[in-house]
C-alpha cells in the first residue's frame, strides 16, 4: 500500500492506495475507503526473466473468450455493483414481472437481489453462476 500526504486549500489528507484491479483502485483518504474506477487499466511493465537452455519456455495462458454482449431490442439488465454471481433465478424464454428476482450477486459477502426491472420476457442471459463482474456488466435482456 503506499501513502501519500496532501495539503489542499489548508485541509491536510493522508491518502494510502491499495490494490489495483484492471482498471479500478480501492483508495483510503482520511480513513474512508473509496472505489475509485480510472479511465484506462494502469499499464504494468512485463517481468523479464532470463531462461536458460536448459528450462522450457512458459506456456501463456489463453485469455477467456469475451461474452457477447447483450442483445438489442429489449431493457438491458446491468450489474449495479461488482461482484460475482452466485445463482440465476431465470431461464431464457421465462416470463418475468418487474418486481421478480432474475439472479443474487455476492458483494462484499452480502447477497444482492437483481431485479428484472421491467415486465416481459427474457431473451438473453449473458451470465453464468460465479463469473466475476464489474458495475454495468450486461447481466441479461428482457423483452
Amino acid at each position: 500500500m503506499k501513502e501519500y500526504k496532501y495539503k489542499i486549500n489548508g485541509n491536510e489528507y493522508e491518502v494510502n492506495v491499495g490494490e489495483i484491479e484492471g482498471n479500478l483502485a480501492n483508495i483510503e483518504v482520511n480513513g474512508v475507503a473509496y472505489q475509485v474506477e480510472l479511465p484506462e487499466a494502469p499499464k504494468i511493465a512485463p517481468v523479464v526473466r532470463k531462461v536458460a537452455a536448459t528450462d522450457t519456455a512458459p506456456v501463456a495462458a489463453k485469455p477467456k473468450a469475451a461474452k457477447p454482449k447483450a442483445a438489442a431490442g429489449g431493457h438491458v439488465i446491468e450489474s449495479p455493483l461488482p461482484g460475482t454471481i452466485k445463482e440465476i433465478l431465470v431461464k431464457e424464454g421465462q416470463q418475468v414481472k418487474a418486481s421478480d428476482v432474475v439472479c443474487i450477486l455476492e458483494a462484499m459477502k452480502m447477497g444482492n437481489e437483481i431485479h428484472a426491472e421491467v415486465d416481459g420476457v427474457v431473451k438473453s442471459i449473458d451470465i453464468a453462476k460465479e463469473d466475476a463482474v464489474l458495475e454495468g456488466t450486461p447481466l441479461m435482456v428482457i423483452a
